[in-house]
């Protein structure tokens, strides 16, 4: 694994504002940068409010709602391999492009029907989108960066937590007049982003060097990525800290409801909130301090102690029966949070400078869509696993397990990807 070289851009405390470090970026670096906040403002605009919709202004089923949310999930998170390798095969301009616009088209449609294989269609559209321009614009990224890569990651991710932040309160003001105009207005972002980007986004090849090729020239891709064991072993041990960044919308939650009852929705709304606006405040100077006193590996392995630690004061308010009140649950939740999120900003740069790294500059964005592919399949057994934990624990009382068990998560995450350093595994092929 390599860090930026010392000198190559000023340092981000040095610059007064956001975008006078976004300046510092090539102009193809810029608009991604961009591109990344539109895109989330609009998904969360829109995503947290569908299942109501469907649910209450449809009359669906339960399951149904879950049907159709889960088809996106499963359609994004299943593609993500087939969207690096376009990338890498078209060049990464293409897969951006026909995202955004296949993004448009679900996202309107999901205003407009209301018939279910029209529903489940519009869904998985959107979540086909998803797996085409991801992969695609962080191999674009790592390209344009350069070897400033770990400095755009982190910028890239102010934006990126920046749109997840504004998205719901946006969508909420929208959704007093109707949710179709939600979904028009989401639809009319992406729209523009298509647009904006087919005039403005410079061509760029992708890693594989040969074209459209054919089938097996695809095969050839996979068995290439496949075989590359140091990668496949951090994906591995990387999917622990997605299951833990992933409990702010699943057990923690939960606890707020158990301690808070009716009380717990407000507490939640305000971690995510939260969650946001640590990444978005302290992403540059967290990514800066870690690369002035830490190596990659060593904010790694930190960033992922911090995550799992985040926990700990939960399990001990759990413990002690006389000290699990409101407040101490609340506080408990918020230094969750506030862990998580500033772990994961630590982590996030030099997690995806590795992927890089470990992919030796070839064939990026298919080495990232098969790492997206390993985190969701991880979070899927993992919020399985959580949940069932949940279950018992709550009916023993003894809710300090399941806190246990997700700071071990981040200790053994942590551990892993220390060994994988040590055995020189993370260093470039």
């Amino acid at each position: 694994m390599t860090a930026a070289p010392a000198g190559a851009a000023p340092a981000a405390p040095r610059l007064t504002s956001l975008w006078r470090h976004t300046r510092s970026f090539p102009p193809a670096a810029r608009l991604l940068m961009v591109n990344q906040f539109a895109i989330n403002l609009a998904f969360y605009m829109l995503m947290p409010y569908l299942a109501a919709h469907l649910g209450d202004d449809l009359g669906l089923a339960a399951w149904t709602v879950g049907l159709v949310l889960g088809v996106r999930n499963l359609s994004q998170q299943g593609m993500f391999l087939i969207g690096g390798t376009l990338a890498d095969r078209y060049g990464y301009k293409a897969p951006i492009l026909a995202g955004c616009l296949l993004r448009t088209a679900g996202f309107a449609l999901l205003g407009w029907v209301d018939a279910l294989p029209a529903l489940i269609a519009a869904s998985a559209a959107t979540g086909f989108a998803g797996a085409l321009f991801n992969p695609a614009v962080r191999a674009y990224l790592a390209a344009s960066a350069g070897a400033r890569r770990v400095d755009a990651f982190a910028t890239f991710n102010v934006y990126y937590q920046a749109g997840m932040l504004l998205g719901p309160l946006a969508g909420l003001a929208l959704l007093a007049a109707d949710f179709r105009l939600v979904c028009t207005v989401a639809a009319a972002i992406f729209a523009g982003l298509t647009v904006l980007q087919w005039r403005a986004l410079p061509g760029r090849a992708g890693g594989s060097g040969g074209g459209a090729g054919t089938w097996a020239g695809v095969r050839a891709q996979w068995r290439a990525v496949v075989a590359n064991r140091p990668f496949l072993l951090f994906s591995l041990a990387m999917t622990g800290s997605y299951v833990l960044t992933f409990q702010v919308y699943l057990a923690l939650p939960l606890a707020a409801g158990v301690a808070l009852g009716a009380a717990g929705t407000e507490v939640t709304t305000a971690l995510f909130v939260v969650s946001a606006a640590v990444a978005v405040a302290g992403q540059l100077r967290l990514t800066a301090w870690a690369k002035r006193r830490w190596s990659p590996r060593r904010a790694l392995v930190r960033g992922l102690t911090a995550m799992g630690l985040g926990f700990l004061p939960l399990a001990l308010v759990s413990m002690d029966a006389g000290a699990l009140t409101a407040w101490s649950t609340t506080a408990a939740l918020t230094v969750a949070v506030v862990l998580l999120a500033a772990g994961g900003a630590v982590v996030y740069p030099f997690e995806m400078d590795t992927v890089v790294t470990l992919s030796g500059d070839r064939l990026v964005a298919t080495h990232y869509g098969l790492y997206n592919t390993v985190s969701g399949l991880g979070v899927t057994l993992g919020n399985l696993a959580v949940g069932a934990l949940w279950d018992v624990a709550l009916r023993r009382e003894a809710l300090w397990v399941v806190w246990c068990a997700l700071t071990a998560t981040g200790v053994l995450c942590a551990g892993a990807v220390a060994l994988l350093a040590r055995s020189g595994r993370l260093a470039a092929p």
